[in-house]
């Protein structure tokens, strides 16, 4: 493999582990913070155990979290200093705000939460948390803005004579559209993962009828919050799907396998895309006009095909397609299983199938981000920044056998930094709140 593969490799490998964490830290928050609103307006003791217990999960996931975001960052320059070089103006100073703001604020109070029980006011303790929560969501909207920018680049002008893209207008990148509907699709995902992986500890206990009391506490809690997530991921998807199909056509047309131009695009629900003839090998039950219909609001829109882009201009097909259809079935199942924790939450012993349901479920909310972050970064190929810089001309000018021996490096490290998180959340997950404070 060349340099350029390589260098997308070890990025995507350190972007996937570090989202191992990501989508917890942001989801598990709010339902902390929620969790201590409760306690002080109540007096309630019962929900400080709550908050200390799910907070102790929450550290343990931040704090690994660190690790490997700090190592993701150094990337711009070590693999990819020729796109650093040339939209750095733009694409840096998101990335400074969300370091120096947001992610600073976030990490200062959440050491005033995690030391400051019984040694700061009960109000002063629940502000710190809903400051974590609130500027962790906001770390990721800066993150989320600077890949808006890759995206859908605006707000800038090219400087011939400097031979870059320079920063003409910030609030133009700020408000970007694109980007704010991509943040929006993924702070709901981020918080159906918390959502959901309150409930499925919660299940685990429940089966076993240890902590009862405790632990059907939080059931009911996560489910109405489940369900409002896994409903809104659909109503906040097809609005970035929207979005696709007006700025990044070629990545709609690699989604949905579609190659040739037309309208009235039926929507397939069985299809295999064969890339190598241009065409789809399985191509069957249909339903007329529903493609132009979720891409542009219209049954009789045309939708460009595939075949309308040059060859060179196209995304991978195959894994863009799969990716996306996975993130959907996905979606639909996690509206099932978030009605079905609904309806059962106010039973005293909730259907023992739903709840090993929603063990299973655990990783897959993860999976359903991981699948979506791939159709939006495989499906923007060849791009780095779309319709401005190919991905191949972003790359630093160094060796293969570097960017190699990096990539197994990053590789063994987060590995192990990934059995870790997974090893201690399932170790004192499974304790329950009596666990002893380590």
């Amino acid at each position: 493999m060349d340099v350029v593969m390589l260098s997308r490799l070890q990025f995507a490998v350190a972007v996937f582990f570090h989202f191992i964490f990501v989508p917890l830290t942001l989801g598990l928050s709010v339902l902390i913070a929620w969790m201590e609103t409760c306690y002080v307006r109540t007096g309630d003791e019962f929900w400080k155990k709550q908050a200390k217990f799910w907070g102790k999960l929450f550290v343990i996931n931040f704090t690994l979290g660190v690790v490997t975001g700090i190592t993701l960052e150094f990337q711009f320059g070590t693999n990819w200093s020729k796109y650093s070089e040339y939209v750095g103006d733009i694409f840096g100073s998101l990335l400074a705000i969300e370091a120096t703001v947001a992610f600073f604020l976030e990490s200062t109070f959440l050491a005033v939460w995690h030391f400051g029980w019984e040694r700061v006011s009960k109000k002063v303790h629940l502000a710190a948390i809903w400051i974590v929560a609130i500027a962790g969501n906001i770390s990721a909207l800066w993150i989320i803005l600077a890949n808006g920018f890759m995206q859908h680049p605006t707000g800038y002008i090219i400087n011939e004579a400097a031979g870059r893209a320079e920063l003409s207008n910030f609030w133009e990148v700020v408000f970007n559209g694109y980007a704010w509907g991509m943040y929006a699709h993924t702070i709901i995902a981020a918080w159906a993962v918390g959502g959901f992986f309150v409930l499925g500890v919660s299940a685990w206990h429940l089966l076993r009828k240890s902590h009862v009391d405790f632990f059907r506490r939080s059931f009911r809690m996560a489910a109405p919050f489940a369900l409002v997530c896994a409903l809104l991921l659909g109503v906040s998807g097809h609005h970035q799907g929207g979005a696709v199909a007006q700025h990044q056509p070629a990545k709609l047309a690699a989604m949905e396998a579609h190659w040739e131009t037309g309208r009235n695009v039926p929507f397939y629900l069985l299809v295999w895309p064969d890339e190598a003839n241009e065409g789809n090998m399985v191509e069957a039950l249909g339903v007329p006009g529903l493609m132009s219909w979720i891409a542009y609001g219209s049954v009789d829109a045309e939708v460009k095909g595939l075949k309308d882009f040059a060859k060179e201009d196209r995304p991978p097909v195959l894994p863009t397609f799969l990716s996306f259809r996975v993130m959907v079935a996905l979606g639909g199942l996690f509206v099932l299983l978030a009605i079905g924790a609904f309806w059962q939450r106010t039973k005293d012993e909730p259907c023992p199938l739903l709840l090993k349901a929603l063990i299973w479920n655990i990783p897959l909310p993860y999976i359903g981000l991981m699948v979506g972050w791939a159709v939006a970064e495989i499906g923007r190929q060849p791009w780095i920044v779309y319709g401005l810089m190919r991905t191949a001309d972003a790359v630093s000018p160094v060796p293969a056998d570097n960017v190699a021996v990096s990539l197994a490096a990053f590789t063994v490290v987060y590995s192990v930094l990934g059995i870790l998180d997974i090893y201690l959340l399932r170790k004192f997950a499974l304790k329950g709140p009596d666990a002893r404070e380590v």
